[in-house]
């Protein structure tokens, strides 16, 4: 038997992530709002007096709850140690289905989070919050890269898991076979075009100087 969390006995950043599920289960059919969240802290046994001041920033700072609570989750489920036993393209195909099995139920919580993020005024964070996802799924999958593939690397698989929600939440195949097969597509296509930059960058290529181009640019040859 779980033991029933102490929720006063919890940081306000503690007791965000810990409520962050209940209100992503009520967000189906309440919406992100303060309904969800007094449903939620109900259910869960915490004060909602409390819960109110946690979430003050109203339905962005629930949603990312939410984001932080999967990031955790898919952390504790697949550390690195486990991902390495896995070739590159299954550590990163493993840790998007993971996120993509548990929201699973709560599709229509997905799908209502991902029109609030859609919004001018929540683009800057919903970028930052996919980037950051993106991120621990790449340091998970143990890539240390440091230069402008550290960037692009993380830019293009939150593109892929953004694009790949947007097929989840309309997928009615069995098992969400769509949304699994869009996905593997993805990253294949990645893989290859990985593959060739790799070998247009390899080492023992002569690349032109980028300093002695820009300078010919300055002081073309006469």
């Amino acid at each position: 038997m779980t033991d029933t969390p102490d929720f006063s006995d919890m940081t306000l950043d503690e007791l965000r992530i810990a409520l962050a599920p209940d209100i992503a289960a009520s967000a189906i059919f309440d919406g992100w709002n303060e309904t969800a969240l007094m449903n939620a802290a109900e259910m869960a046994g915490a004060d909602p007096d409390v819960a109110k001041l946690a979430f003050k920033g109203g339905a962005m700072e629930m949603i990312e709850a939410w984001i932080t609570s999967v990031d955790q989750a898919m952390e504790k489920e697949w550390p690195a140690e486990r991902l390495a036993e896995l070739k590159i393209r299954e550590r990163i195909r493993t840790l998007v289905a993971f996120r993509l099995e548990a929201v699973a139920d709560v599709d229509e919580a997905v799908r209502r989070a991902m029109t609030i993020m859609a919004m001018p005024q929540n683009a800057a964070k919903a970028f930052r919050l996919g980037w950051r996802s993106a991120d621990i799924m790449w340091r998970l999958s143990g890539d240390t890269a440091t230069d402008y593939n550290h960037y692009t690397k993380r830019a293009i698989l939150a593109g892929i898991y953004s694009a790949t929600l947007a097929v989840f939440v309309n997928d009615d195949s069995e098992g969400k076979a769509k949304t699994y097969e869009f996905l593997d597509r993805r990253i294949e296509g990645v893989m290859k075009f990985e593959k060739v930059k790799a070998q247009f960058l390899n080492k023992d290529r002569e690349l032109p100087s980028l300093t002695r181009f820009l300078g010919r640019l300055r002081y073309p040859s006469r």
